[in-house]
């Protein structure tokens, strides 16, 4: 009996050391640094439409449409609504800017985007094109990365006006001007066609721009909403940059006339391919309009920085105003364009063939015709016309290196004739 005590005594003894010895080093486990989760790789990200994808720049990458296929250029004759022609330069000023610590970049944007594309896949609208909703991009992006900077650029398209419908009506009006009599149109179309230089209310009217802020103001307060969402630590800059026009407030005076003809004759042809050839067919009294027009979308851009920013008081939202970054090196504003210059001239094609007519010189109005109606047909032949080019967007990019850390809550990027950029 009294061994059987003394064993089961033993035993007990043996349980409580084990029981013991694991709780020490539980607690000795438990007690001892662990290392700390590894922090995701720090990303920016462009979100908007042309000015921001990179249209002009070249370079372009393949897109993933909404099936989830990457596609490559498909050919000149493919629709416009390839994915692709969304045009994502690896030249755009998303890649272009010094942007210390971040990791990563991811060009989201695409040409001609609206703000209804954002929330929405473009490919729901007509002349979209077949991509996700941006937004949706977004949060892939922030699945895997913590996102620090988002670049926006978004207004020049919206359901009232299109910077694309914009500067063809203008260019068409200087060309069928240059080209074809009054007479002759009415006769060969049998109805008259529109020669007069653009005014400010055939770019945009008062009301469209009103449409045009609120409907971008929605679209911008959607990516804050998201962002708050999907950013973890929740710091994350978000700059909204305006537009620059590529274009002078008035043609060097070697574009003014040719052949003793002005742009304000019954035909001027030898004038009209001269400025063709330079990059800026357009009629001098179009100019102070289109930039009245520019500046309209940069009082759009401001309107919905403050409007968010009065919605969003923690947020980092800073405007970003590039619309003299291009001064002294705009189309036609010296001689020589558009060599030197940080805008894409207007190039067109005859026929979907990938060769850029680069001269209308002797070409009668026929031809002319057939090579503008190339462009309505195949947009993508087109499309790159009165962009900034790659030039023009390491200019956008030093503006986004200054945007990205400045501690003012609007800022102005201007270029001195010299070449030199500085932020005020």
């Amino acid at each position: 009996m009294a061994r059987i005590r003394r064993t089961a005594l033993v035993a007990a003894l043996s349980v409580a050391t084990v029981a013991l010895s694991t709780t020490v080093a539980l607690s000795t486990d438990l007690a001892r640094p662990r290392p700390a989760a590894a922090a995701p790789p720090t990303a920016a990200v462009a979100l908007g439409d042309s000015f921001v994808s990179g249209e002009g720049a070249g370079a372009y990458t393949p897109v993933v449409d909404v099936t989830g296929v990457a596609q490559p250029f498909p050919g000149w004759t493919a629709p416009n609504s390839n994915a692709f022609f969304c045009h994502r330069s690896a030249n755009a000023s998303l890649h272009q800017a010094s942007l210390p610590g971040i990791s990563a970049r991811f060009n989201l944007a695409c040409s001609g985007g609206q703000p209804q594309d954002i929330a929405n896949p473009s490919a729901n609208r007509a002349k979209g094109r077949q991509v996700a909703a941006q937004l949706d991009q977004l949060r892939a992006v922030g699945a895997s990365h913590d996102i620090d900077l988002v670049l926006v650029g978004l207004g020049s398209n919206n359901s009232s006006f299109t910077f694309g419908n914009v500067a063809e009506k203008c260019a068409n009006r200087f060309i069928a001007d240059a080209w074809t009599g009054w007479w002759e149109f009415w006769a060969y179309l049998g109805g008259p066609v529109e020669q007069k230089p653009c005014a400010d209310a055939d770019l945009a009217t008062a009301a469209q721009l009103n449409a045009a802020t609120t409907e971008t103001t929605d679209a911008v307060r959607q990516i804050l909403t998201t962002l708050a969402e999907i950013d973890t630590d929740g710091q994350h800059r978000v700059v909204l940059q305006d537009y620059t026009n590529p274009l002078p407030f008035d043609l060097a005076p070697t574009y003014h006339s040719e052949d003793s003809r002005d742009d304000t004759r019954d035909k001027f042809r030898d004038l009209g391919a001269e400025r063709y050839a330079a990059g800026c067919p357009i009629h001098r009294a179009s100019l102070l309009p289109g930039h009245r027009f520019s500046q309209g979308l940069g009082t759009m851009v401001g309107a919905v920085r403050s409007t968010l920013a009065a919605e969003f008081p923690a947020a980092d939202l800073v405007y970003l105003n590039v619309q003299r970054a291009f001064d002294a090196a705009r189309l036609c504003e010296s001689a020589g364009s558009p060599d030197g210059t940080l805008a894409t001239p207007i190039r067109l094609q005859d026929g979907p063939n990938g060769t850029v007519v680069t001269s209308l010189a002797g070409k009668d109005k026929i031809a002319i015709q057939r090579i503008a109606n190339t462009c309505v047909s195949y947009f993508q032949t087109c499309q790159e016309s009165w962009h900034p080019n790659a030039a023009g967007h390491r200019v956008l990019g030093q503006c986004l290196t200054g945007a990205a850390t400045a501690t003012a809550r609007a800022v102005t990027c201007v270029r001195s004739p010299d070449g030199t950029v500085t932020l005020g």
